[in-house]
């Protein structure tokens, strides 16, 4: 199983941005590869992820360093990119 580094850009009241936290929450014991961040984007870093990316929306999702998703995210989807990305 390859590791995976998942960041997500947040910021702070962002309904979207709790949503997908707890999603991870919720299934991350199934995921022992995966490295989770979670950024703010009233941060230094943050607004360096944010322009680096072209995030516009919150929450932006990067997995591997690689943008995957901003403002939102679909469940189905974002568990067939780990599988990918895992080699599973």
């Amino acid at each position: 199983m390859q590791h995976i580094a998942l960041e997500e850009l947040s910021s702070p009241g962002c309904s979207h941005c709790q949503a997908f936290e707890a999603f991870w929450h919720s299934i991350e014991k199934d995921w022992p590869a995966v490295t989770y961040k979670n950024t703010s984007v009233i941060t230094p870093e943050g607004q360096a992820l944010a322009q680096k990316h072209m995030i516009f929306a919150s929450p932006g999702i990067l997995l591997n360093g690689e943008l995957w998703a901003t403002g939102g995210f679909d469940k189905t989807k974002f568990l067939a990119r780990l599988k990918e990305l895992s080699g599973e």
